[in-house]
């Protein structure tokens, strides 16, 4: 039993200047864990709540001293001085104190926060790293590091909507992740130039560190991301594939997909989205269809499920409900794994048991606003994403991520993931 002496939060901000929180867990014992909450911009209508003040005249409404108090005053009130068995217990007094579907009384972003950071205290107090007790707390045997796929080029939501399409990314085929970082920066730096000269726009970037030049259209993106890789002396499909967040949601509206130049139905889609697949090195689409198109999900998976991963976000949440009937439908593939999205870590390692017992691939994503905690890293390792997903290779909230791994991969000599190869 694991007794805690005091929880208490403060208020932080993320990487785009919004508010969040960072909580701090005492353990009886004198061990101190610590954890801070990202928040996403892109969000999936079933996402647990995100409690926010709504004060317009304070952060334009996007303060958390809500969900701060919440913590500092109701969760600490009612779990200090209380003793627990383990992650699941503690995790299930939350929601229980909680009450509602999607934490909304007192807010996942303070649930999480509180969950993480017993986390990290117990691991402390058993003088092991924060991987080892993820993986522990899921069964697992360390075997290998996820395999980053890496911003090059946003849009949608992360940029300014240059594009409909939120994001393409590179993913590395190295072995290590110190060659694949090579080769990302080698890829982003031609990619940089190759906007300037084109679009004469120097390197400005979106929430998560991508580049963002004003394509003349959506065949620009590969055509460039392309152009990136040769310029950087390296083979698209050998060196560097690609993985694309579609963010269908995002542009759906009476039952048609616009994607600026045409508007189509969903069989349009899954139609173009299969010839992006056909012509370039995709290995895989995430949110190729809106969250809600239920129907259709599952001939998208018919129709790509055989050469790239139908990668669910918003389309799952991170919810096992949601999770559940997708692999019934067989609508995907493959679950890319927010925390915050369902809040806490007991109901995310839930979701990754579905899909994995489904044979499904799993990514563990950051979110667009982040933090500089690296927590992120020790749960991908910890659990075997086989995917990890942080943002691109610049930008401090996303480098302590890929430090982090990089300090993990010297300490364990694990070896990487080996997709898409």
């Amino acid at each position: 039993m694991t007794t805690i002496n005091k929880i208490s939060a403060i208020e932080i901000l993320d990487s785009r200047g919004k508010p969040t929180i960072k909580c701090y867990c005492k353990l009886d014992s004198g061990a101190i864990g610590y954890a801070s909450v990202p928040s996403g911009a892109s969000t999936g209508k079933a996402e647990a709540h995100e409690l926010r003040d709504h004060n317009k005249s304070r952060f334009n409404g996007n303060g958390c001293l809500k969900a701060v108090s919440n913590v500092n005053e109701v969760i600490n009130g009612s779990i200090s001085g209380t003793s627990f068995k383990d992650q699941n217990d503690l995790d299930q007094a939350l929601i229980e104190l909680d009450g509602t579907n999607q934490k909304s009384k007192l807010g996942a972003n303070a649930i999480l926060s509180v969950s993480l950071a017993f986390a990290r205290a117990l691991a402390t107090d058993r003088n092991e790293p924060l991987y080892r007790y993820f993986s522990n707390l899921m069964g697992n045997e360390l075997g290998r590091l996820p395999r980053p796929t890496i911003n090059l080029f946003s849009g949608g939501k992360h940029a300014g909507g240059q594009t409909p399409i939120q994001d393409l990314l590179v993913v590395p085929g190295q072995e290590d992740l110190m060659s694949s970082l090579d080769v990302t920066y080698r890829v982003y730096q031609a990619a940089a130039k190759i906007s300037r000269s084109k679009y004469g726009m120097r390197a400005l970037t979106a929430d998560e560190g991508g580049l963002a030049p004003p394509f003349n259209n959506l065949n620009s993106i590969f055509e460039d991301a392309n152009e990136s890789i040769e310029a950087a002396g390296l083979e698209p499909g050998k060196d560097v594939f690609f993985a694309m967040d579609v963010a269908s949601s995002h542009f759906f509206k009476d039952g048609l997909y616009d994607l600026g130049y045409r508007k189509l139905p969903s069989e349009g889609m899954i139609e173009e989205i299969g010839k992006w697949v056909g012509y370039n090195p995709l290995v895989s689409i995430e949110d190729g269809l809106a969250e809600d198109d239920w129907e259709n999900w599952p001939k998208l998976n018919e129709a790509i499920g055989g050469k790239s991963l139908v990668l669910g976000d918003d389309f799952l949440c991170t919810n096992p409900d949601r999770i559940s009937r997708a692999i019934e439908q067989n609508a995907a593939n493959a679950l890319l794994l927010k925390v915050n999205q369902i809040g806490t870590v007991t109901e995310a390692a839930r979701a990754y048991t579905l899909a994995k017992e489904a044979g499904w691939k799993v990514t563990i994503s950051a979110r667009s606003g982040e933090t500089e905690d690296d927590w992120l890293a020790d749960l991908a390792v910890g659990w075997q994403g086989d995917q990890i997903k942080i943002g691109s290779i610049t930008q401090s909230e996303r480098l302590a991520k890929y430090n982090r791994l990089l300090e993990i991969e010297k300490e364990t000599g694990l070896p990487m993931n080996d997709w898409p190869n």
